[in-house]
């Protein structure tokens, strides 16, 4: 019986356009036009992307809206997945407001649409670093160049005057956080899962968290692009998508178990715990108050400094952006 509850919460939890679902009731699409599309592909990663949540939840949702064709498509593992849009691989992406801004500012025909939430990161480091500025001439863990935590690390250390490419020393390897724990690095970007274990086993300390510590807390760390032609030739799609997005995102600030537990249900995660510590860690319950238009302008603005892009703040807005549906859709999911 608590199970059957428990799904019908779910359904019920993401708002009149989730109980669809149940109740084959849509009582937004009465007012609406119809869709331009009944096709959409969003990306997964198979196994992970905890902060993904919201994007896997909309699935469901999609189909009871009059998607009848809804895809997750996993693209090449081997490059960020802001290369999945690029390519034509997806139609809508999850990533940070740097990788979208580095992908608009190379010309790719893309518009950031909403926040989502913040929260995914904190740098931790060993005990020689008490700081951003003390990780001059330090060995700083990360995946690969140009990947977003060599990004967002890059971005930080100009922040508070360090030259990312010649004062810190970038190691890259297949397990940061164990490079940490065996002492080969001095620092790394944590992601959720990563930094509750450190915590609870008491390895290193946290130097900065963008959930808490300014001004990296004040702007999203995780937002939602579509493709150009997606958004142009489908708008009303387009903003289903995005409701259906930002419902999620509501149910996973509102009950993190029940959406951990569905993302395991579904097969979009393997390990209930980290979904959940990660719809713990990170602030879901954001999107309407944070101002996305200003986290793409802050990061633009901290990526032409460091000689990351060469648009202005102005042009990347400008160029690729479109903030008309969240901005509707503020007015019409006022709880």
């Amino acid at each position: 019986m608590q199970i059957i509850q428990n799904r019908r919460t779910f359904l019920t939890g993401l708002t009149a356009a989730g109980s669809a679902c149940l109740f084959k009731v849509r009582p937004f699409a009465a007012a609406e036009p119809a869709l331009e599309t009944t096709t959409v592909r969003l990306g997964r990663w198979i196994g992970g992307a905890p902060c993904w949540a919201s994007i896997y939840l909309a699935g469901e949702l999609l189909r009871a809206d009059g998607f009848t064709d809804v895809r997750y498509v996993e693209g090449d593992t081997s490059v960020d997945n802001t290369e999945w849009l690029a390519g034509g691989v997806i139609d809508f992406d999850m990533n940070m407001p740097s990788m979208h801004i580095r992908t608009i500012d190379a010309g790719v025909p893309i518009k950031v649409l909403t926040g989502v939430h913040m929260g995914c990161f904190e740098l931790r480091a060993s005990e020689s670093v008490n700081s951003m500025a003390d990780l001059k001439g330090k060995r700083v863990g990360i995946w690969a160049m140009n990947d977003h935590p060599h990004v967002l690390l890059s971005l930080m250390a100009n922040y508070v005057g360090l030259d990312p490419v010649h004062d810190i020393q970038w190691i890259e390897g297949v397990s940061p956080m164990q490079d940490f724990i065996d002492g080969k690095v001095d620092a790394f970007l944590a992601g959720t899962t990563e930094f509750q274990k450190l915590r609870a086993e008491k390895i290193g300390h946290t130097i900065v968290s963008n959930a808490v510590d300014r001004p990296w807390s004040q702007y999203f760390c995780c937002m939602v692009a579509g493709s150009t032609d997606y958004v142009s030739k489908y708008p009303v799609a387009t903003k289903r998508v995005i409701r259906a997005i930002l419902k999620s995102a509501d149910l996973c600030a509102s009950n993190p178990a029940l959406a951990a537990r569905e993302l395991v249900d579904r097969g979009f995660l393997s390990n209930y715990d980290d979904a959940l510590i990660t719809l713990k860690e990170t602030r879901h319950d954001t999107w309407r108050d944070y101002d996305a238009e200003d986290s793409v302008r802050f990061y633009a603005l901290r990526m032409l400094e460091t000689g990351m892009i060469k648009s202005s703040p102005q042009q990347i807005s400008a160029n690729g952006t479109d903030w008309r549906f969240l901005n509707e859709l503020r007015r019409e999911l006022k709880t």
